[in-house]
């Protein structure tokens, strides 16, 4: 048996589960990407009779993405958080918010047909274009949502409350594997696309952003739709740019990450396997 604790990133909602832990996968879907603002989510399952919130379970919001599916999430800080309706055997959890190495391992991707175009799977873990044979298909799948303004790049939230453009070419883009990061997105890691003040626009929504500054950090927070919960983007005045969730990204930016950073704080349970420059911290 093993217990493993997991937090938001503020820290309003906790739990624990004990293992043993088990299918852990990467999900590629649309909407996890939406949700979650990653390149992709991963989650894992363990018996939902170790599963318990140490708290916040009466905070937790719930976004309906479908008539049978919840996206579930901290109304302060916009973590992922797991669904505190529990149902059969097997409960899943967000993977980038656990705080110590459950000891699994992943074992397939699934909707890899529907991967980001900036994220190329470079691994050897099995994937499935959808999901395994025999697995009930719920009927996800890609949503086309062209720009507003012709030769722009696009984004949105998952719920399409939120959107935004951006003209000219990215300034650059990366992964950060830093436990803020893995927590803020409760993914394996952040991917983001920097650019410019003068290129950014919202396009609708902005009254519906919560910004979240992490306490103690000096620039650190994120920036979600209060409604869905999604990750978008966040204007850094002391970094001078806008902070990008790719995973918010309606089309392909047309830039490819570049760096990894902080990789010695990544998860224990990903490996990095793509040939990109690697920074310990974040000496870019």
């Amino acid at each position: 048996m093993t217990t493993v604790n997991g937090t938001c990133l503020c820290g309003d909602v906790r739990f624990t589960m004990d293992g043993p832990f088990q299918m852990m996968m990467h999900c590629h879907c649309s909407r996890c990407r939406k949700h979650h603002g990653a390149s992709f989510a991963t989650f894992v399952g363990a018996p939902t009779s170790g599963f318990q919130f140490v708290a916040g379970a009466d905070k937790v919001v719930n976004y309906a993405s479908s008539p049978s599916y919840g996206r579930w999430f901290c109304p302060r800080c916009g973590s992922v958080c797991p669904s505190p309706e529990v149902h059969g055997d097997m409960h899943f959890v967000p993977a980038g918010n656990l705080v110590e190495d459950c000891g699994a391992r992943p074992e397939m991707h699934i909707y890899a047909g529907s991967r980001a175009p900036f994220y190329e799977i470079t691994d050897a873990v099995p994937q499935h274009e959808v999901l395994p044979p025999g697995w009930p298909d719920p009927g996800i799948r890609a949503e086309a949502r062209p720009p507003a303004t012709p030769g722009a790049l696009s984004g949105s939230c998952l719920c399409n409350a939120v959107a935004f453009e951006i003209t000219g070419a990215p300034l650059r883009m990366g992964h950060c594997h830093c436990s803020r990061c893995r927590r803020g997105r409760s993914a394996a890691h952040a991917t983001n696309l920097f650019v410019t003040f003068d290129q950014f626009r919202w396009l609708r929504g902005e009254s519906l952003v919560t910004v979240f500054d992490l306490p103690g950090a000096e620039r650190f927070g994120t920036n979600f739709c209060a409604k869905c919960g999604s990750d978008v983007p966040r204007h850094s005045p002391k970094i001078g740019r806008v902070n990008v969730p790719a995973g918010c990204l309606d089309a392909d930016p047309g830039i490819r990450p570049s760096f990894h950073i902080y990789v010695g704080s990544k998860a224990p349970w990903f490996e990095i396997t793509d040939s990109i420059r690697q920074f310990e911290e974040a000496a870019i």
